[in-house]
């Protein structure tokens, strides 16, 4: 029996299985939490000991989500919620019989990763349109992580706000105090003498990886899915009005650089410059920066690419992160790698202000703004990036409208233009969004490029299916890219491409699940991609990613196998870490590993070995990280990435490659911090290295020092390594008016 038929029964019997399986909708009558009026400021330091906070009106009857959806919890939470004419606040008790010996968290960094810490969280629809959600969560450390979302599936993680949380903790459990200005909040004007908004509160107890809801919603959900979330009522918030916060920096740098053509061998300079944010109201915010600059952004890790597509690596920016959502639309996969790996993104915001090797190049200034409602999103974006030698002077515009239909459908437009005095690029999209119900969504795109010089025209577009239950998820993910199109100011993972890439998981957890007191799921799944050529309809690669074994652990830990056998047909060499690799067919079969611990433990580590043919040889890969977190203050991180190369290529090259990095986290609290980080590759014989001393001296103000070291391969003289150092002092002030 060939890979096409094993995937039809598979899919036909999988879909047969499904047929009864269902979510519950929202409830009709939403749950209610009410919060208090007070007259005076508390003091925040997570005790929850002010005499007003006896006149709050405790709600404790929170539902259990995940393993034991509908359930009453083992440990209970309650919240309480008081306001005044400036803030909002929300008093959090997690009890526990454990008491701290149950605490789970393994460093202070901002946005944490909920996955591997105990937290607690709460998600504000100001709009009450079931849609829009702010989320403010903590840890029993009281770090701080926050973000905004739209309709659970648009996240812009690293929007951070203007808010305050202190936690304690105790033998009977922990105790967490949130601060939030009603000016940090959106939140619709209104007539009415009492406001109530759309309110959840999530908490997740890692110990016995437990999760918790005030308003219960579909453990194959989260709590950013507002249609499920209850209510806040009794809030009487001022008025919205323009608030202003300036937010200007003072840099001063010593450079050094070594056989790098055009520099001189040391530099320093001077700069000033920063941001401005006016939210000219609840709805609507512009952004002004001026002689932009991201020193203290977290520097790009080596990765070591065997395969033929580029690497998306992540945004680090912050002005390019927040409201990245309104912005990043696209088709591609998803955290778990369902919808497949086709990716398809108009607007990616790492085209601006870097070269190809992810140096920076300078940006004189930009602006950005951008509009929220419950009916109407939109915005715009500018940047002028500065001139040089090397580059020519360059101007980007971003600009976003879309339109909320019915109560989770969308469609929008998005039009990019990056010009140079060489050529115009203009990119032309219009998309869409549909929930059909709980379970069912699309989500689609059409775009089209146009380059003035040459006079040049492509087209783009995708479809996204996903049906997505507590037992299943099934996707279809159908794309076309022509030739010809180029997104300049965008990311594609191929060109010249038409790919059909459906897949299914099933989430079992039955009855004859074995060792259930170890294992909490069973998750086969079944990942198919073909590509034919767009502008031949030939078919260059075909696979089938099968892992009938796939082990989730009750401790948040996992286990599994994925056998992937695949064909190829290279229309032109390529040549991986060094190892050139003919145009023509090949088939062969790759096996992939995978074995991870409870990652919020003080020990953890996580192993990926992959296997097996490749091309017209052989290949084994090692990924290895461990995690040591003996205190939460100290945190170091040890990465190995190892490539064997076996009879490979067009001289049956073997050689091993090897990438090997440590990174720690020294924290005397949240807000000061020592981050640091150490890579050698053997393949370019690069050591690179970046420290950061990080110091929140007030609320979004910081100190930094950064030390960064590169070494590459030199672009002019290929027997030469170039290297650069940079040592920086930047100090930033916010002030909100």
């Amino acid at each position: 029996m060939n890979y096409t038929s094993t995937l039809v029964l598979c899919l036909l019997s999988f879909c047969c299985f499904s047929q009864d399986v269902q979510l519950f909708k929202p409830d009709s009558v939403r749950k209610e939490f009410e919060a208090v009026k007070i007259s005076t400021n508390l003091k925040v330091d997570g005790h929850l000991n002010d005499k007003e906070w006896q006149l709050a009106k405790p709600k404790s009857d929170f539902i259990e989500v995940d393993p034991r959806q509908g359930d009453k919890p083992r440990h209970h939470t309650e919240i309480r919620a008081l306001f005044n004419q400036n803030y909002l606040y929300l008093g959090v008790f997690n009890r526990d019989t454990l008491g701290k010996k149950s605490v789970r968290v393994i460093d202070f960094k901002r946005d944490f990763n909920t996955r591997t810490s105990d937290f607690v969280g709460m998600s504000i629809d100001g709009f009450n349109d079931r849609r829009n959600a702010m989320v403010f969560t903590t840890n029993p450390h009281g770090v701080q992580r926050d973000f905004l979302s739209f309709d659970a599936t648009y996240i812009d993680l690293d929007w951070d706000g203007l808010w305050r949380v202190r936690t304690t903790r105790s033998d009977s459990g922990w105790v967490a105090e949130f601060a939030i200005p009603w000016k940090t909040l959106r939140y619709a004007k209104s007539d009415e003498a009492t406001q109530s908004w759309g309110f959840n509160v999530n908490r997740g107890r890692r110990m016995t990886n437990e999760n918790y809801a005030f308003s219960p919603f579909p453990r194959s959900f989260n709590v950013l899915r507002m249609d499920y979330a209850g209510i806040i009522k009794g809030l009487q918030p001022p008025p919205p009005t323009a608030n202003v916060r300036i937010q200007p920096y003072f840099l001063t740098s010593y450079d050094r650089y070594r056989q790098i053509d055009g520099r001189k061998p040391e530099d320093a300079a001077v700069k000033v410059g920063g941001e401005i944010k006016w939210a000219v109201n609840s709805r609507a915010v512009l952004d002004l920066t001026f002689n932009t600059d991201f020193a203290q952004a977290d520097a790009d890790r080596q990765v070591n690419n065997v395969t033929r597509f580029s690497v998306l690596f992540p945004e680090r920016r912050q002005f390019f992160l927040e409201n990245a959502s309104l912005f990043g639309i696209g088709i591609g996969p998803a955290s778990d790698m369902s919808g497949g790996t086709m990716r398809i993104q108009p607007f990616f915001s790492r085209q601006i202000g870097l070269d190809g090797t992810g140096n920076p190049i300078p940006i004189d200034a930009g602006a950005r703004f951008v509009s929220r409602s419950a009916k109407t999103n939109y915005g715009a974006m500018y940047i002028r990036q500065r001139g040089s030698a090397s580059s020519p002077l360059t101007h980007y515009f971003v600009g976003r409208y879309s339109e909320n239909l019915g109560k989770q459908s969308r469609l929008g437009a998005l039009v990019t233009v990056k010009n140079d005095s060489g050529n115009t690029n203009i990119v032309g999209n219009v998309d869409g969004f549909v929930r059909f119900d709980e379970a069912h969504s699309l989500n689609w795109m059409l775009n089209v490029s146009h380059d003035t010089k040459g006079n040049v025209t492509g087209a783009a577009g995708a479809a996204q299916y996903f049906y997505a239950t507590n037992q299943w998820k099934i996707w279809w993910t159908q794309s076309l890219i022509s030739k010809s199109y180029n997104p300049a100011v965008g990311f594609t993972s191929r060109s010249d491409v038409i790919g059909t890439t459906p897949g299914i998981f099933w989430f079992y957890r039955g009855k004859h699940v074995p060792f259930k007191k170890i294992i909490r799921s069973v998750e086969p799944s079944l990942l198919v991609e073909f590509y034919h050529q767009a502008s031949t309809g030939r078919l260059i690669e075909r696979s089938y990613g099968l892992s009938p074994f796939w082990l989730m652990l009750q401790s948040g830990g996992f286990m599994g196998h994925i056998m992937t056998p695949t064909y190829q047909y290279l229309t032109e060499p390529f040549s991986p870490l060094g190892v050139k690799i003919n145009a023509g067919s090949y088939n062969y079969t790759r096996h992939a590993v995978y074995w991870g611990s409870d990652g919020s433990k003080k020990v953890s580590f996580n192993w990926n070995g992959e296997y097996g043919t490749y091309y017209n040889g052989k290949l084994n890969t090692t990924n290895f990280s461990m995690l040591v977190a003996p205190i939460p203050h100290v945190s170091i991180t040890g990465r190995y990435n190892r490539n064997t190369f076996k009879n490979v290529g067009v001289n049956n090259t073997s050689k091993n490659i090897d990438l090997w990095s440590i990174e720690g986290r020294f924290a005397a609290n949240p807000r000061l911090q020592l981050i640091g980080f150490y890579q050698r590759n053997t393949d370019t014989q690069a050591n690179n290295y970046n420290i950061r001393l990080s110091w929140e001296y007030q609320p979004l103000s910081f100190i930094y020092i950064v030390f960064n070291k590169r070494e590459f391969q030199s672009t002019t003289r290929l027997d030469t390594r170039s290297q650069e150092d940079h040592l920086i002092a930047k100090i930033s002030y916010l002030r909100q008016l």
